[in-house]
């Protein structure tokens, strides 16, 4: 499996994201694709609309979990990511799913 170093410590199981200060990114296992995904705290900056800071990412990323996960699995199929192979998304790979789930939420079609 591709990653950075320490990449791997996320629990595979475990549905909670966590902060590493080393890569500069939030990370949480994507247990169904056997791999670890990574957000960049530039694309927090896009999303927070301010220079972000780890318990405000890590917040985000608890409120809008769903938009994550949905975002992983689609760059997954979209990008023909291995099985267990890492990958990061962007702030436009987020936005994307945020906007989806907005859109059904109000009774329209994505």
């Amino acid at each position: 499996m591709s990653s950075p170093s320490g990449a791997d410590e996320c629990p595979a199981g475990s549905g909670a994201a966590h902060w590493r200060a080393d890569i500069a990114s939030l990370v949480f296992a994507v247990p169904e694709h056997g791999a670890i995904c990574a957000v960049h705290r530039g694309a927090f900056r896009t999303l927070l609309g301010a220079e972000p800071v780890p318990e405000a990412c890590i917040g985000y990323f608890e409120r809008y979990r769903d938009a994550f996960r949905a975002a992983a699995d689609a760059k997954i199929l979209r990008k023909r990511i291995p099985p267990g192979t890492n990958l990061h998304l962007t702030s436009r790979d987020i936005a994307r799913k945020l906007l989806e789930a907005d859109q059904i939420e109000c009774g329209e079609r994505p």
